[in-house]
């Protein structure tokens, strides 16, 4: 097999930039899974630690007492449908069209926003309640679970409008597709999270 020579004009550093980004994008995915993996057990830990303390109610309110599966509900809904926009934005951003990519990721970033509006909420109306976290094991527990869920959202949707700057200012280049998948990864991840939130926590709290 006879060896390709670059065409006239062209250097030799030009193929081993193109190996390199290849591979750096490879590592920089990979690199990625790792740290979800990691971020994983961190919520294993905290559902465990519910699993353990959510019955602890010191004589206090039960979530049966104090959850309103009708706005948990909502909140459910607007987290899983800004997955479904991130998906569109994805989809943008494969054909290379920059404006409607900058679309659907401010209306994913608004969907996170209103989530975490609800949830602020949900703490505010609970404290009025006098069900703080000082109050009982499970309300601790309760309170460190879903904020720690929450602070993951607002560092998503810090990190998606930097995205969304640096898509505006140098376009769609290799390396911002490479974040933007990263935190395509990190979004669905904390949708999968939230669904075991609403379950574990909301659903059955409320039938205990």
């Amino acid at each position: 097999m006879h060896e390709m020579t670059p065409p006239p004009g062209a250097t030799a550093p030009v193929f081993y930039e193109q190996e390199e980004h290849a591979h750096g994008d490879g590592g920089t995915l990979f690199g990625f899974w790792i740290y979800l993996m990691g971020d994983s057990l961190i919520f294993a830990v905290l559902f465990a630690c519910y699993g353990v303390l959510g019955r602890n109610y010191a004589a206090g309110p039960s979530g049966a007492d104090l959850f309103d599966l009708r706005l948990v509900a909502v909140n459910t809904g607007l987290l899983l449908l800004s997955s479904i926009t991130y998906g569109f934005a994805m989809l943008e951003m494969d054909k290379e069209r920059v404006r409607t990519t900058l679309i659907w990721l401010a209306v994913t970033g608004l969907l996170g926003a209103a989530f975490l509006a609800i949830e602020l909420y949900e703490f505010a109306h609970l404290i009025r309640e006098g069900a703080t976290p000082q109050r009982s094991a499970f309300l601790s527990s309760f309170f460190t679970l879903v904020g720690t869920h929450g602070l993951h959202v607002t560092f998503g949707i810090v990190w998606l409008v930097t995205l969304m700057v640096q898509v505006r200012l140098r376009g769609l280049i290799l390396e911002n597709k490479r974040r933007l998948m990263c935190l395509s990864m990190f979004w669905h991840f904390l949708d999968v999270v939230w669904i075991g939130v609403f379950t574990f926590v909301y659903l059955m709290g409320v039938m205990r």
